[in-house]
C-alpha cells in the first residue's frame, strides 16, 4: 500500500507576519477588542451620547414599571427614608436639637446622599450585571456606568420637585442662592460618575464586591452628616484636628453641605467647611478624570472570561 506523506504545516516566517501587518495597516484593520487611545475613546463616547441618554431614561422608566404607583416611588422612596431617619435620629437620638429647619436639613441630606449611594451601587453592577449587552455589542463600555449615574441624576431631579415643596411648606423662602444647585449638582454628578466607573471595573473583575458595598455605603452615610450636623459636632466635642478635617472634606458631606447652603437660608456660610467649593471641584476632578482613566485602561478585558 502506498503511503501518503503529510507535511506538517509550517508557521509563517517573520517576513510573512510583517507582510500581514502591513496589509492590515493598509486597509485600516486593527486587533479585535483592542483598547482605543484615550482621545479616540472620548470621541466614541461623545458619538454615543444619545444612546447613553436614551439608555438611562429607559432604565429609569422600567425601574418601577411593575409597581402600581409607578414613577411615584421615585419621590416616595427617599421621603420614606427621611421619615425613618427623622424618627430614629431626630426624635429618639435628639440630633435635631440645635439644628434650625431640621426637616428641610434632613430631607436635603437624604436626597443628595441617595444620589451618590444609588450611582455607586448601580455602577458596581454596570458591567457584571450587563454581560449579555457587553458581549453582544461593540461600544465604549464606560457608557454603562455613566448612563447609570445619569439615570440617578434624572431620578434626583424628580425628587427635587418634592424637596422644593417641602422647603416652601416649612417656611424656607425662595432665594437666588437656589441657583447654586446647578453647579453643585454638576460637580456631584461628575464625582458620582467617576466613582461609578472605578467600581464598575472592580465589580467586573470581582462581582462579590456588590455584596459588600451596602455595608461600606451605610458606614459612609453615617460619617457624612446626613442626619446630624458635622459643624456642631466638630465645634462642640473638640475632636482631634485630623478627624475634623476628614469629616469636613468627606466628598459626600461636601456636596450635601453645598446643597444645604444653596437651599436653606438658616444654613449659613459659617457652617461650611473651609474652601468648600475648591474641595468640591477637586473631588469632581480626582474622581471624574481618575475614574475615567482607570476604567479605560481595562477596556479590552470587559466581558471576557
Amino acid at each position: 500500500m502506498s503511503q501518503v506523506l503529510h507535511t506538517p504545516p509550517h508557521s509563517p516566517a517573520p517576513a510573512d507576519e510583517e507582510d500581514l501587518a502591513a496589509l492590515a495597516a493598509r486597509h485600516g484593520l486593527t486587533v479585535s477588542g483592542a483598547r482605543p487611545s484615550l482621545p479616540a475613546y472620548v470621541g466614541q463616547l461623545w458619538e454615543r451620547r444619545h444612546f447613553i441618554t436614551a439608555f438611562a431614561t429607559a432604565k429609569l422608566t422600567a425601574q418601577y414599571s411593575q409597581a402600581k404607583l409607578g414613577q411615584v416611588w421615585q419621590v416616595l422612596t427617599p421621603l420614606l427614608n427621611a421619615a425613618v431617619y427623622y424618627f430614629i435620629f431626630g426624635v429618639l437620638l435628639g440630633t435635631k436639637r440645635g439644628v434650625p429647619d431640621y426637616i428641610p436639613f434632613l430631607v436635603t441630606g437624604v436626597f443628595i446622599w441617595t444620589f451618590t449611594q444609588s450611582s455607586i451601587m448601580a455602577g458596581t453592577r454596570a458591567i457584571s450585571g450587563n454581560l449579555g449587552l457587553v458581549r453582544a455589542l461593540h461600544f465604549p463600555r464606560a457608557a454603562l456606568p455613566i448612563s447609570f449615574a445619569l439615570q440617578q441624576l434624572q431620578q434626583l431631579l424628580f425628587s427635587m420637585a418634592a424637596l422644593f415643596v417641602i422647603l416652601i411648606c416649612f417656611g424656607v423662602p425662595i432665594s437666588v442662592s437656589w441657583l447654586l444647585v446647578i453647579p453643585a449638582l454638576f460637580l456631584q454628578f461628575t464625582f458620582n460618575a467617576g466613582v461609578s466607573m472605578i467600581m464598575a471595573r472592580m465589580g467586573a473583575k470581582t462581582p462579590d464586591i456588590a455584596q459588600l458595598m451596602p455595608f461600606i455605603l451605610r458606614t459612609w452615610m453615617y460619617l457624612s452628616g446626613v442626619m446630624w450636623s458635622i459643624d456642631k459636632l466638630t465645634k462642640k466635642d473638640h475632636l482631634p484636628h485630623l478627624v475634623t478635617v476628614a469629616l469636613e472634606t468627606n466628598p459626600a458631606a461636601v456636596y450635601i453641605d453645598l446643597m444645604r447652603y444653596a437651599l436653606i437660608d438658616s444654613f449659613h456660610s459659617s457652617q461650611l467647611p473651609p474652601h468648600v467649593w475648591p474641595a468640591a471641584i477637586a473631588w469632581a476632578l480626582i474622581a471624574g478624570v481618575g475614574g475615567f482613566i482607570y476604567f479605560w485602561k481595562a477596556e479590552e478585558t470587559y466581558g471576557r472570561g
